[in-house]
């Protein structure tokens, strides 16, 4: 069996760390860099980093900042926020990043994932899906979760799959920053619907919650923020106690 992946979520603004609740009121969460190779040395199995305000605010993502995290750290990492094209992804993977994510430019241009793939291989593409239930349903959100579509998310994660995405990121907007746990629910039903890995991302609070991911969830992997940036959960204890559970971690 696959090992399950642990994986800090750096949200970039203004070139710092930020975290917030349910994608609002960001407070100061660190330097990117020092806190990348932090994560490193604890025994994290990637990272990602994400521009968060590079979409809205109609720019490139940071591509000097990627190549000073990429120097400070030996483990696969990746880059999204403000993608539009090939040449962008070729610019962020020349300064370091391994993979890239999209997210609002892939519901704006679903072409996207498709020239991504063939250009640079579907191990590279993770398509990012940020939703929120609203009358009962997933609903796809864009711009850092501030424009809702009318896009349902096990729709839109099936056609990124199909259309190349190597890996799916869901992020619940009802559970980011709860320390709730994750989306149990919608997450089960995405690893019944891909044959691609999935990420969960949204509401990581407790150990238990992580192991509740895993197994009841039945994702690839786990992303969490803000309980590895305040130390509320250190990687080496969390996959000390997810091993003990009998989840396959890398040591």
């Amino acid at each position: 069996m696959l090992s399950k992946r642990i994986i800090p979520c750096l949200d970039i603004k203004d070139g710092r760390t930020v975290k917030g609740v349910n994608f609002q009121d960001l407070q100061d969460a660190g330097d990117p860099v020092a806190l990348a190779a932090q994560y490193a040395v604890q025994g994290a199995d990637e990272l990602v980093f994400l521009d968060i305000t590079a979409t809205e605010d109609a720019r490139e993502t940071m591509a000097s900042l990627v190549l000073e995290v990429s120097k400070a750290i030996d483990i696969p990492f990746t880059v999204g926020g403000g993608i539009r094209s090939v040449s962008d992804v070729e610019k962020l993977l020349k300064n370091g990043a391994d993979k890239i994510s999209i997210n609002s430019s892939a519901v704006r241009n679903p072409q996207l994932i498709n020239d991504l793939a063939q250009a640079f291989g579907s191990q590279c593409v993770v398509v990012a899906i940020d939703a929120k239930q609203i009358d009962q349903s997933w609903r796809v959100h864009l711009v850092g979760g501030k424009v809702p579509t009318e896009l349902h998310l096990f729709d839109w994660a099936k056609e990124a799959a199909d259309r190349g995405a190597g890996e799916i990121l869901f992020t619940s907007m009802d559970h980011d920053g709860s320390k709730h746990g994750y989306a149990i629910d919608a997450l089960a039903r995405l690893s019944e619907d891909l044959s691609i890995p999935l990420i969960a991302s949204g509401g990581a609070g407790t150990e238990q919650h992580f192991l509740d991911a895993f197994t009841q969830g039945k994702v690839d992997a786990v992303l969490a923020a803000s309980v590895f940036h305040y130390g509320v959960i250190p990687i080496p204890i969390l996959k000390t106690y997810l091993a003990s559970q009998g989840i396959p971690i890398r040591k």
